[in-house]
């Protein structure tokens, strides 16, 4: 395992942008007190957006947890070691999928709107499609974070069962991941390693 080099990798963007988004970027813990933008918040949306999804079906769903009264809501659901980094983070998103993500089927797929009775006839198959396709959209939100010059805190240690209950009672909305966003301050420990490509790719 090795510290992330890019000098000798092919790559059809700027470099700096290419560190801005996967080299120099890193998880944060703690931030700075600038505020989140209107505007930046607007430009994750709008690049999230525009990843692949399943049929672009975009089952994620963002909430913004801006005021006090409601971060506090969040916060007594968070595990011990996320709950002071939640409170203090300039802005903490909630992302979840929407177990009714095929009602839109004529907004996001109008080429095949009749495709939504073939998930209205099978849960499993639109529960696990939401999910499935919700997680890779946590994953351009990420990117999307960074690119709009914030680093995220993406964090799975909370009580999912408990945020639902507190933001999303009959809403059909299940919660996967919360991501503390803001400007951050000096890492305070290097990197860890990641695996070298021979370790865990293969070609067949």
């Amino acid at each position: 395992m090795t510290e992330t080099a890019t000098a000798d990798l092919t790559v059809a963007i700027d470099q700096d942008a290419v560190d801005r988004l996967f080299c120099d970027a890193r998880t944060a813990s703690h931030f700075t007190d600038a505020p989140v933008t209107d505007e930046q918040k607007r430009t994750i949306y709008e690049l999230t957006k525009m990843g692949p999804t399943a049929f672009n079906s975009q089952p994620m769903r963002i909430t913004w947890v801006e005021s006090p009264e409601a971060r506090e809501r969040l916060v007594k659901h968070m595990s011990r070691g996320n709950q002071e980094k939640t409170r203090n983070a300039p802005l903490t998103a909630i992302l979840s999928y929407d177990e009714n993500w095929h009602e839109h089927f004529p907004e996001f797929l109008p080429a095949a709107p009749q495709m939504k009775s073939m998930y209205d006839e099978n849960d499993d198959m639109r529960i696990t499609s939401g999910k499935a396709n919700s997680h890779i959209q946590v994953g351009y939100f990420i990117i999307a974070a960074r690119t709009a010059g914030l680093a995220a805190g993406p964090m799975t240690g909370f009580n999912p069962a408990g945020v639902d209950e507190e933001f999303f009672e009959g809403a059909g909305k299940h919660s996967i991941v919360v991501v503390n966003l803001g400007t951050p301050v000096e890492p305070e420990y290097a990197r860890n390693p990641r695996f070298d490509a021979e370790d865990v790719t293969e070609t067949i």
